[in-house]
């Protein structure tokens, strides 16, 4: 049976973990300090972190926002997955799907008619499992940055 609960002390080195094999070129030091200041309630963000429990044993993780505005969504007031992660030995056993209907429920307790994802457009496996789940996939979109020159010369 999967239990999904808000994510707690109990369960920080399991998320730490998590979050460093979703991210893993991310400084695993950030990672970590980041998930201390969300429990220790010093961020604005994320709003919530759910964990997925498998067998007495963290198998999962979902940071949801909020947020006023996500491709191809209606409303002011979009629930975002900010990350979504199940460890590779829990996949394709309704972890994830446990962990979306938890976010599905946040969302509504939240009042945000709408829950938003994205997901890397080679990430192949991400795209099914959101299309899988009914997610509706609305927007392919590139991002580019340029360097601006700074007055003085130098550049950012």
């Amino acid at each position: 049976m999967i239990h999904v609960c808000p994510v707690s002390r109990e369960h920080f080195e399991a998320w730490f973990r998590m979050r460093c094999a979703l991210w893993p070129d991310e400084p695993a030091e950030a990672l970590r300090a980041e998930a201390a200041q969300f429990l220790a309630g010093s961020v604005p963000h994320p709003l919530a972190v759910l964990i997925a429990i498998r067998d007495a044993a963290p198998v999962g993780f979902a940071e949801l926002n909020i947020r006023p505005y996500a491709e191809g969504c209606h409303s002011g007031r979009v629930a975002y997955l900010e990350a979504w992660y199940v460890e590779p030995t829990a996949r394709r056993t309704a972890v994830g799907r446990a962990l979306i209907e938890a976010a599905e429920a946040w969302a509504g307790a939240q009042s945000c008619p709408e829950l938003a994802s994205d997901t890397f457009v080679e990430n192949g496996l991400g795209t099914a499992a959101h299309l899988a789940l009914g997610f509706e996939e609305v927007e392919i979109i590139r991002c580019f940055r340029k360097t601006v020159r700074m007055p003085g010369g130098s550049e950012t």
